[in-house]
């Protein structure tokens, strides 16, 4: 029997231990390693061995032996190594999603930086892992370049997209569910609130927006979805960033909404005329991927990732980072011209659906294959699969 379990460390000791949400014979199960409560990732790596260990008790108690260990991000590579202690020669498949070396190289300052520890970290887990996943062309490239990865082990799977959740769905109809607060026009950023994301772009390109073209910003509202707005004591990107507001005197055009569930998001994306990823660095875009598959055209900076899974032109259009006034242009081209918006909207769609995730799957049962020895696609029925990710 295939099960696939996911492994990830409990923040709050209210969730159950094992859920279901993931659909026949797959679970989510939280480990307690440290707090029962969000932590900085910078602490996560205090942890690693009572995670570790949490997980194997948990396999042990289930009488339960995995033949595969997929990991997601460096830390959770680390626990991938120390669970070949407790398990034996299971392989190991790493994907990485984000490089402390790419975060170095667009950093602006010494708090933006990855520590030695995660570039130290990041070589390990190359060295250990068996099979690299790279989301991208520019990410294997990045891999072999800056960490000397072997290109043997590196193998190009984008991640992949729901397509029953993430539909072209009535724009009305999606905009009475969320009550976007202001504006007939919406332009969403979401994500997380951290510098990289190029948030601060976004807003002084409306800024700009509403100085040279007052009667279009004034039926238009960004809905930047991320972080908590209203905390107490609110980290220092999003008090910056709140701050870069009011001194623009745009608070009327931009409205910072917080973390949304998944489960709404989708009625974020068709409230929204187009999304926009501002970001200095990505090494794909899971939000330019959602949203195009929803039928929304997006403006991304050119970027990692973003360069190719944006296509300039056609499912949106690419923009320099870190620079207002070519976002300015393209936010007025998309609001401007409705026949554009629905055309790269409905190409946008198109695109997206080569990454549905049945192709993408199949693509990592083959990799899971091959590294179990066998001949024909056999692991969805013979295989257990634990998913390690301890940054959740």
């Amino acid at each position: 029997m295939c099960i696939r379990d996911r492994f990830t460390r409990s923040q709050d000791d209210c969730v159950p231990m094992v859920v279901h949400d993931l659909g026949d014979r797959a679970r989510v199960i939280h480990i307690p390693a440290g707090p029962q409560a969000p932590i900085p990732v910078a602490e996560v790596g205090d942890y690693l061995d009572e995670f570790a260990a949490g997980v194997a008790a948990f396999a042990a108690a289930e009488g339960l032996r995995y033949d595969l260990i997929h990991s997601h991000y460096w830390l959770s590579g680390i626990v991938a190594e120390k669970l070949q202690g407790y398990w034996g020669d299971v392989p190991v498949v790493h994907m990485f999603h984000t490089l402390g070396h790419m975060k170095n190289r667009i950093a602006q300052d010494a708090a933006e930086r990855a520590p030695q520890a995660r570039i130290d970290g990041e070589s390990h887990v190359l060295r250990v892992a068996d099979r690299i996943i790279a989301a991208t062309p520019a990410e294997q490239a990045q891999l072999i370049w800056l960490y000397g990865a072997d290109a043997g082990k590196v193998a190009i799977i984008p991640p992949g997209v729901d397509l029953q959740r993430f539909r072209p769905i009535d724009k009305k109809e999606a905009k009475r569910c969320v009550g976007i607060p202001c504006g007939d026009f919406n332009i969403m950023f979401a994500g997380r609130i951290e510098p990289l994301k190029g948030i601060d772009t976004l807003i002084r390109a409306m800024a700009l927006l509403k100085e040279r073209y007052p009667a279009v910003v004034e039926n238009t509202c960004v809905a930047i979805i991320g972080g908590d707005p209203w905390a107490d004591s609110p980290d220092a990107e999003m008090a910056r960033l709140q701050a870069l507001r009011q001194e623009l005197n745009i608070h009327d055009v931009v409205v910072f909404l917080g973390a949304k569930d998944q489960n709404v998001l989708p009625c974020y994306y068709a409230a929204a005329e187009m999304v926009v990823m501002p970001s200095h660095y990505e090494s794909f875009g899971m939000v330019a991927l959602e949203a195009m598959a929803m039928g929304r055209p997006v403006i991304a900076s050119e970027v990692g990732g973003l360069a190719f899974l944006v296509q300039d032109g056609l499912t949106g259009y690419h923009v320099p980072s870190r620079d207002p006034e070519a976002l300015a242009e393209r936010l007025y081209t998309l609001l401007a011209d409705e026949d554009c918006r629905e055309a790269m909207g409905q190409a946008a769609r198109r695109y997206a659906e080569q990454f549905d995730w049945a192709i993408i799957a199949a693509r990592l049962v083959g990799v899971y294959d091959e590294l179990l020895g066998h001949d024909a696609p056999t692991l969805a029925a013979t295989a257990s699969l634990p998913l390690v990710d301890t940054t959740l």
